[in-house]
């Protein structure tokens, strides 16, 4: 039995957990992660879902995904299911999370590493993940026009691709007052 902490709207632990598969309370949030690894090249690392999946299932998707199980925190989190499912061994600082995503009842945490990896070296894990490359980002809208990539919003790509080189939404030569 899987567990999940329950967050309220500031991100705070309530105290309360939840079985997997079991509706989050209204008004409450489960937190999820995402990884995206990307190469020397400006390349992003992405996995093809195994075609047993429920969600999703033989799709392609960003490099890591997967559910903040109970007792994690958003780091934690991302470091596990990184090594779960690519067998990539990650340290904290290697780590910066860009982006939280809020729905109605998840906190989706996104975070951004560079790495040099030898795709064909690595260790996936195999509930989860069928293959691994590296692809552009034009080369994943080409998968999303496919039908074959999850279909994210375009310009989370865009984002997800700028912000692997910028600690902040615009560039320096963005002089606009805020």
């Amino acid at each position: 039995m899987e567990l999940f902490d329950i967050y309220d709207f500031d991100r705070n632990k309530t105290g309360e957990t939840m079985e997997r598969g079991t509706p989050v309370p209204k008004g409450f949030y489960r937190m999820v992660v995402h990884v995206c690894i990307f190469n020397s090249e400006g390349k992003m690392l992405i996995q093809r879902r195994q075609p047993f999946k429920r969600s999703w299932s033989g799709m392609w998707d960003l490099t890591v995904g997967g559910s903040s199980v109970a007792g994690d925190t958003s780091l934690t989190a991302a470091i596990r299911e990184t090594s779960e499912e690519v067998g990539v061994q990650l340290a904290p600082e290697e780590l910066r999370r860009v982006l939280t995503i809020q729905s109605e009842c998840v906190l989706d945490d996104i975070y951004v590493v560079k790495k040099d990896l030898d795709e064909t070296s690595l260790t996936l894990q195999y509930e989860e993940v069928e293959q691994v490359k590296w692809a552009s980002a034009e080369e994943i809208k080409i998968m999303i026009d496919e039908k074959i990539f999850i279909p994210y919003h375009k310009s989370l790509l865009d984002l997800l691709f700028f912000m692997k080189d910028h600690d902040r939404a615009r560039t320096a030569e963005d002089k606009t007052e805020i």
